[in-house]
């Protein structure tokens, strides 16, 4: 029980770190929460900081959910309570601890954590999006459909 709840709240924190604010700030650019969208994810760090920072955001943001899964998975935890730590890290992402709970929608930290519970729905999910957002040309309504 204790091993559960430690995870849940590392889990937590690791979803709160914001990469999209983090990488902006090192690399001389605005908090990507007051220009753009005002969203901290990887669509509105392209807008604000261009394809490379957005890449970064991205696997960073990708890595959070499937790390916190991943390590619970190795420490043997069940199902449920991998649930929960999943659901941990996609709600630290949208409300950071550290960032005035003010985050990103979670599309990024949500694909780690799929790719962590079930690797093939997390491929099927990346191939619908690529498939919409090549088509539409619109990553937020790609999401919606992948997801």
């Amino acid at each position: 029980m204790f091993t559960d709840i430690i995870c849940i709240i590392i889990a937590y924190l690791l979803g709160s770190i914001s990469s999209a604010v983090i990488l902006c700030k090192l690399f001389g650019y605005a908090d990507p929460r007051t220009l753009g969208s005002g969203n901290a994810g990887t669509t509105n760090v392209l807008r604000v900081a261009g394809k490379k920072l957005a890449i970064m955001t991205l696997v960073f943001d990708v890595l959070k959910g499937f790390v916190a899964v991943m390590f619970a998975r190795t420490l043997g935890l069940d199902n449920f309570v991998l649930g929960i730590v999943a659901l941990a890290a996609f709600l630290g992402h949208l409300y950071p601890l550290f960032f005035k709970f003010k985050g990103g929608k979670g599309i990024a930290t949500g694909l780690g954590v799929m790719l962590a519970l079930s690797l093939s729905l997390g491929i099927a999910v990346i191939i619908t999006w690529l498939l919409i957002a090549m088509f539409f040309r619109y990553s937020s309504l790609a999401a919606l459909i992948a997801f």
